[in-house]
């Protein structure tokens, strides 16, 4: 039950780490919104081709890091969700005991 009160602390942290990295790029683009929650797929580029970057390589590169790290909140915020549930059923273990 300690492990799993360390590891909540853990991940809140790196949590945080993660929202502030997409907050930062958020604010380099306006075309990104405000938004931490959705990947920038629907975002377009300057161009017609929106797939590569031989339009607009500065916005697509961009996208794609930030895009990379809503992936990883994602998973830090499965692998929280997971790891609350383990907490959770160890406290109520050692309260019915």
């Amino acid at each position: 039950m300690i492990l799993d009160i360390i590891l909540l602390i853990i991940l809140y942290f790196f949590h945080k780490y993660i929202v502030a990295w997409i907050v930062y790029y958020n604010s380099t683009d306006k075309r990104y919104g405000n938004s931490i929650w959705r990947w920038t797929y629907d975002y377009p580029v300057l161009g017609k081709r929106d797939i590569s970057d031989l339009d607009d390589k500065i916005f697509v590169r961009k996208r794609r890091i930030r895009n990379r790290t809503v992936s990883f909140m994602y998973c830090n915020f499965f692998i929280g969700f997971i790891v609350s549930m383990s907490f959770l059923s160890n406290l109520l273990i050692f309260i019915l005991n």
